[in-house]
């Protein structure tokens, strides 16, 4: 797909990784709906792109679909999707204070796959009653994001883990249902990203991450994890497939 022209849904795309997502899409001539609960943060990033932003929480179903129609209305049929948005709290199973409490097991897992779940549900099917964009009928392509920790999670990572595992379980069977419209789904699972979150952590502790990296020794950045967005969506037969973006990180259980 010729990412030019095309509209392009970014969730989580007010900062860290959705906003380069949103940046380079739009430098590659897409049309950005940068959505994202929080507002300024949105807007911040629509305006630097020449985009629109709009405030939403993924995981309503009304309140997203709501901003889809306003996205069509406003930009047109989305043919490109990025989900992003997502939480990462650490807390252990049981703790000195006790299990950990099911509301924070339950959000995480509400946010980052159900949320998930909402967004591509909603926007596969604006996609699948579109109009063909070439010969091999293909007609959009959403692309959600995993993380290496559903493959080797570490200690206080249950909720996110198993949050992330839920995302890259999803991609194949629905791959499967939307490739006779025409519509693929990936999933990119990426290691340790140069993200604010990240960067505000003890210079210490993102020296001895890069140090598990096998090559290169540093941690990736978000234009990376951008530029492989572009590679997905540009090639048809990516599809059903999940690709881990990590350097060759294998994480320990520490």
């Amino acid at each position: 797909m010729d990412i030019k022209d095309q509209v392009a849904i970014v969730t989580g795309g007010g900062s860290g990784i959705g906003a380069a997502v949103a940046q380079w899409l739009a430098t590659l001539g897409a049309k950005v709906a940068v959505v994202d609960r929080q507002t300024p943060a949105a807007i911040s990033i629509a305006e630097e792109i020449g985009g629109i932003a709009y405030a939403c929480d993924v995981t309503d179903a009304t309140g997203f679909e709501l901003v889809l129609n306003r996205i069509v209305s406003e930009l047109g049929e989305p043919r490109i999707c990025v989900n992003c948005a997502g939480i990462c709290p650490a807390a252990k199973v049981v703790s000195k204070t006790g299990p950990m409490p099911l509301a924070d097991f339950e959000q995480v897992i509400q946010v980052n796959l159900v949320g998930t779940f909402n967004v591509m549900r909603l926007v596969a099917h604006r996609m699948c009653e579109a109009v063909p964009l070439n010969v091999d009928g293909e007609r959009g392509v959403i692309i959600n994001t995993a993380s290496i920790a559903a493959y080797e999670g570490q200690i206080g990572q249950t909720a996110y883990s198993a949050s992330k595992a839920g995302v890259i379980g999803l991609t194949l069977p629905a791959a499967r249902e939307l490739a006779r419209h025409g519509v693929r789904v990936m999933a990119i699972a990426p290691g340790i990203i140069a993200t604010p979150m990240v960067q505000a952590m003890p210079a210490a502790l993102q020296e001895n991450l890069a140090a598990q990296m096998l090559f290169p020794k540093r941690l990736g950045s978000p234009t990376e994890f951008a530029k492989l967005v572009q590679h997905i969506v540009e090639n048809p037969l990516l599809n059903g497939s999940v690709i881990r973006l990590d350097a060759g990180m294998r994480m320990s259980a520490n």
